[in-house]
């Protein structure tokens, strides 16, 4: 039984430690790095002042944005490994 809840205990911990591992500031900046990213993708595309709307964390691998400029709506994948990104 203390086994058991140790496992569960420090698989709960591995769980929840990359979102507490990182500070606000950490966070901001990586919104930051989405957007410009994201945004230069998207200028490179045609689209020349879209509105960005970063998702606060994304996922475990990947920032997320929307692009909206008029009808124009495109979403931005960025990987956090390598710093590419894909718009659709």
């Amino acid at each position: 039984m203390v086994l058991r809840l140790a496992l569960i205990t420090a698989a709960a911990a591995a769980l929840s430690g990359p979102a507490l591992a990182s500070s606000p500031d950490a966070w901001a900046d990586f919104r930051i790095e989405v957007r410009d990213t994201c945004l230069a993708a998207a200028k490179a595309q045609g689209m020349t002042s879209p509105e960005v709307i970063v998702h606060p964390f994304g996922s475990a691998s990947y920032g997320i944005a929307v692009l909206r400029e008029g009808d124009d709506k495109r979403i931005c994948v960025f990987n956090k490994a390598t710093k590419a990104v894909e718009l659709t």
